[in-house]
């Protein structure tokens, strides 16, 4: 199975040296080939009361059930403009939906989003901006040659991208200005009509480190709860470097908030403390995370929050308040619910997240 998978997705290649310094990522709005685009900006270790920063669009629909904002199949819509941009202060107005088309000048490289939204440049220099009455923004992104591949099909099906960016300007949340200056990442993504991918479950918990680094943990699952990919991505902007693991990567939930059912009609329980680790013969990787239960609904089908945490890279030791967090869980409840053995957790690769359900919030 994994054999298969590294063949159909040739990320794991990509992200080895020196190859990840030579991609040429594309950037653009939906085309006759690709007719879903994903353009996200993420800013981790934000000062109180944002802690993060998100800024996520998604130009047509995919049919993968983790991107299916609307539970019904049937509301696929390559038409559709779904934006979310939110932080951890209370909102109400992080997501829209639209029935309208993107513009794209390609003189000035100028996407126009719905009404008020705007991404201006190419790599390696963007500006994103948004007017909105709870949140506002206006950012400089310059990115750097750190990229990380996420995916990359064959056959040009579906690729996405990850690159390490500084992030400067202001964000403006009910009036109040915050000035930014932060380690952020850059993504885009983008993917042909096709029947059916049947990602069920996606983690991804992103935070800054002193000097200058950042690290991604990532989690993949299908609709049958088996893993398609358990990475963790160290970035180093001051080394110009990047290491990948995706050995014996483990995703652990300790513990969940009630269930909820989204906007869109799902079943879902979202973590209230976490854990990632990771060891080999040269790194060992672990973080605690607890989350501040700031979910915003609107990242596909599922929601983006910030955590607290504990970070231990070999022998170094961190803690922070402004880790940023998406979860998304599409699985039947029964995986979702399902406990394991313990000692078949710690020895299997792909062992299943533990959910303890809470009675009281």
């Amino acid at each position: 199975m994994q054999l298969f998978q590294d063949f159909f997705d040739q990320s794991k290649q990509l992200n080895q040296a020196p190859f990840y310094k030579q991609q040429k990522i594309p950037f653009h709005t939906p085309t006759e080939k690709y007719k879903g685009i994903l353009i996200a900006l993420k800013v981790p270790n934000l000062p109180a009361p944002l802690h993060y920063l998100n800024f996520f669009v998604q130009l047509g629909q995919v049919n993968v059930p983790i991107l299916q904002h609307a539970h019904n199949k049937s509301a696929l819509d390559t038409k559709k403009i779904h934006l979310m941009s939110s932080c951890s202060a209370r909102m109400v107005g992080q997501f829209e939906a639209h029935q309208k088309d993107a513009t794209f000048d390609l003189a000035s490289r100028h996407i126009h989003i719905a009404d008020d939204a705007d991404v201006f440049g190419d790599f390696p220099n963007f500006q994103f901006q948004r007017e909105h009455s709870e949140l506002r923004l206006d950012l400089s992104v310059q990115s750097s040659d750190i990229v990380s591949c996420i995916t990359k099909l064959r056959m040009g099906m579906a690729e996405h991208w990850s690159v390490l960016s500084q992030c400067q300007g202001q964000v403006a949340y009910k009036g109040q200005v915050y000035n930014i200056n932060q380690l952020g990442t850059l993504e885009f993504a983008r993917a042909r009509a096709f029947p059916h991918f049947p990602l069920a479950f996606y983690s991804m918990s992103m935070l800054n480190l002193r000097n200058d680094r950042q690290l991604i943990f990532m989690q993949l699952r299908d609709t049958r709860n088996q893993i398609v990919q358990s990475r963790i991505y160290l970035r180093d902007l001051q080394a110009n470097t990047q290491q990948m693991f995706d050995t014996a990567v483990y995703f652990r939930i300790h513990r969940v908030y009630p269930k909820i059912t989204t906007p869109s009609g799902r079943n879902m329980y979202l973590p209230r403390e976490f854990e990632w680790c990771m060891q080999n013969e040269n790194m060992q990787i672990r973080l605690q995370g607890q989350s501040r239960g700031d979910f915003k609904f609107g990242l596909g089908a599922g929601y983006a929050g910030s955590f607290s945490y504990q970070i231990q890279l070999n022998e170094q030791l961190e803690e922070g308040e402004g880790g940023y967090s998406e979860y998304i869980d599409c699985r039947n409840l029964n995986w979702q619910e399902h406990q394991q053995d313990q000692s078949v957790r710690m020895t299997q690769a792909d062992s299943m997240p533990v959910l303890v359900k809470n009675s009281q919030n």
